[in-house]
């Protein structure tokens, strides 16, 4: 999981971030990014791709992950994804948690084979949350945080279910378009709703 960290901290690059994001398919909420760039390499907690963790795992790792790095956070709303599209405001999204970083980073190693258009060198990595520490910290603080706002969402609309189901089509979420209709955060665009 460090290779590619290594293989860079040798060529003299001091402050990798790695770059992910999280909330690319939901109907509803927010496309949230991630980029962290690690202090130390040595977690107690499991640092694995956010998906394979359970919630509470995700959650201990990411309080750990908040201590031991320095991480930015981006976030594009339902609206602007409707505006500009499912793609653009990943790569938005990915923008803003870079230039939210406290320092400036040597290099990226973003998750994904498509990446912002930015100053900086950067490597995409497919699957990257399994084969890099850093994408994989990010996977996690992406899927945390978008899972609070999510959570936050569920109060201001609890009869959706945005607390279990996060925004994903689920058949619960289906039922509850299909009684309720879209609610002001649902993404137009996505229209299996329709």
């Amino acid at each position: 999981m460090l290779y590619h960290e290594k293989k860079f901290i040798r060529q003299g690059k001091q402050r990798i971030a790695g770059v992910d994001e999280a909330g690319r398919g939901p109907l509803a909420g927010p496309v949230v990014a991630a980029a962290v760039i690690l202090k130390e390499f040595k977690f107690s907690n499991r640092i694995a791709d956010s998906k394979v963790l359970t919630r509470i795992s995700r959650e201990k790792a990411y309080f750990e992950i908040m201590d031991k790095a320095c991480v930015g956070i981006g976030v594009v709303g339902e609206k602007e994804i409707d505006g500009i599209n499912i793609l653009k405001a990943t790569l938005k999204a990915m923008e803003v948690a870079v230039y939210s970083l406290e320092e400036t980073p040597d290099h990226l190693l973003i998750d994904g084979n498509v990446t912002p258009q930015m100053p900086y060198p950067k490597t995409p990595l497919i699957n990257g949350e399994s084969r890099s520490l850093s994408i994989a910290c990010a996977s996690i603080v992406a899927k945390v945080t978008r899972d609070f706002i999510m959570s936050y969402y569920d109060l201001m609309y609890p009869e959706y279910g945005f607390k279990q189901h996060k925004g994903y089509g689920t058949n619960a979420h289906f039922k509850a378009l299909a009684r309720l209709g879209p609610s002001p955060i649902h993404r137009r665009t996505f229209t299996l709703y329709k």
